[in-house]
Order: structure tokens, then C-alpha cells, then sequence
């Protein structure tokens, strides 16, 4: 009895400090899923005059405003990696190829992401130095052939790439460890499946990548997005008891 007493005291702190460090791991994946979640809506916003106006490499442009898009980008990237990193050590117990697979699937789509990035400060610079240039047909071709590279990149990576990754697998792997409710993790499955699916219809023409079919199937990615930023930086992961542990304590 004494042994058992002793080895009780023994063991005790670990489980302890074991939900001490998933904690801060919690809180630090959350934060960073609401960067994420808030730098890649303000980037697609500054956007705007680059990638709404066919002319911009020709005009007065407002670079300030793009390069504030980049910036958010960059930030972006970073709160995507992190994610990753905050997340692989947890998920890492349940399954470590698939976490392993979720780590490459977030690298991926940063890669795209920064692909996107260089397009649209070449195109920057193009306006920057348009007379020197002095061909505006020129300059109009290629600003739009940067900008059509940076949308495949925005439709592969946050779109095609995230919808596999951050979705379905991240989905997948947070139901079978149980630490988000199921109802939210099958909406993360079925929302990045939704998001991968249009991508592939916007690559075959089937619809445009702003169209309603787009938005409607966006819509389930945000909402789980949104929710791991909360749930993870307020509620924390949801704790399931090891059942087997338990049984062998009682014995």
C-alpha cells in the first residue's frame, strides 16, 4: 500500500503539468487562428485597387494600401506557421503522420501565399517605374498576368490547398482526439471539402472564383475557422478522460 501511496505521489503532477503546457498551447493556437483569421480578411480588402482595377500599373495607384495588404500577408503566413507548430505537438499523439501532414498542408499554402505576395509588389514596382518603362501595353499585359497568377495562387493555396488541410485534416484529427465538440469538427470536414470542391469547379470554369457558388461553399471554412480561434483561446481543448488509465488505476 505504501509503494502504491508513493507512487501515486510519484506520477500525480504529471497529468497536472501535462494540461498546463496543452493550455498554453490552446491559447497560443487560438491567438493565432484570429491573426490569421483577421490579416487574411484585411489583406484581401487592401487589395482591392490592384486587384479591381485593370489600369492600376498605369494610373496614380495607391501603394500604400497594397503594400499594408502585403504586410498583413506577411503576418498571415507567420500566424499560419504557427498554428502548425502550436498544434503538431498535441495532435502528434493521436496520429503523427496526419499531424505531420497538417504541418506540410500549412507550409504549402504559406508558399502560395508568398508566391501571391511577389506578384503584386512586381506589379507595384511596374507602376513605380511605369515612364521609365514607357510602353503602357506592355505594362498593362504584364500587371495583368501577374494579377492572374496571383488569384491561381489565392485559389490554390487559401482556397484548394487550406480546404484540404486546415479543413478536412485538421478536421479529422481534432474529432478522433476529441478536442472540439464532434458537431464542429464534421462542420470543419465538411467546410474544408466544400472549399477544395469549388476550387476544382473554379479551375474547370464551371463558376468564378467570387461567385455565389464560391461565397455559399466559403461560408462553412469561416464559420470552423473562427470557431477553433475562439474555442481554442477562450475554452481551451476540450479534456477527454483516458479511460484505460483509469481502469488500470482503480485495479
Amino acid at each position: 500500500m505504501t509503494a502504491q501511496t508513493a507512487q501515486t505521489a510519484t506520477i500525480e503532477p504529471a497529468p497536472s503539468a501535462t494540461a498546463s503546457a496543452d493550455r498554453r498551447r490552446s491559447l497560443t493556437a487560438g491567438v493565432l487562428f484570429i491573426v490569421t483569421f483577421v490579416s487574411a480578411i484585411a489583406g484581401v480588402l487592401l487589395y482591392a485597387p490592384v486587384l479591381d482595377d485593370p489600369h492600376y500599373v498605369l494610373g496614380a495607384g495607391a501603394d500604400g494600401r497594397v503594400l499594408s495588404g502585403i504586410l498583413c500577408e506577411a503576418v498571415l503566413i507567420a500566424a499560419n506557421l504557427g498554428t502548425a507548430l502550436a498544434l503538431f505537438p498535441l495532435l502528434r499523439r493521436r496520429a503523427e503522420g496526419l499531424a505531420l501532414g497538417y504541418v506540410v498542408a500549412r507550409v504549402m499554402e504559406c508558399v502560395f501565399i508568398a508566391v501571391g505576395m511577389l506578384c503584386l509588389l512586381t506589379v507595384v514596382t511596374l507602376r513605380q517605374h511605369a515612364a521609365a518603362i514607357g510602353d503602357p501595353d506592355a505594362l498593362a499585359v504584364s500587371a495583368q498576368t501577374l494579377i492572374g497568377m496571383r488569384n491561381w495562387t489565392f485559389l490554390l493555396g487559401p482556397g484548394f490547398v487550406a480546404g484540404l488541410g486546415n479543413g478536412v485534416l485538421l478536421g479529422w484529427l481534432l474529432l478522433r482526439s476529441g478536442l472540439v465538440p464532434r458537431p464542429m469538427a464534421v462542420v470543419g470536414m465538411v467546410g474544408g471539402s466544400l472549399v477544395a470542391l469549388s476550387g476544382i469547379g473554379v479551375l474547370f470554369g464551371l463558376w468564378g472564383q467570387g461567385s455565389p457558388v464560391s461565397a455559399v461553399a466559403t461560408l462553412p471554412e469561416i464559420v470552423w475557422e473562427a470557431f477553433l480561434g475562439v474555442y481554442f483561446a477562450f475554452v481551451g481543448f476540450r479534456r477527454v478522460r483516458a479511460r484505460g488509465v483509469s481502469a488500470r488505476t482503480s485495479a
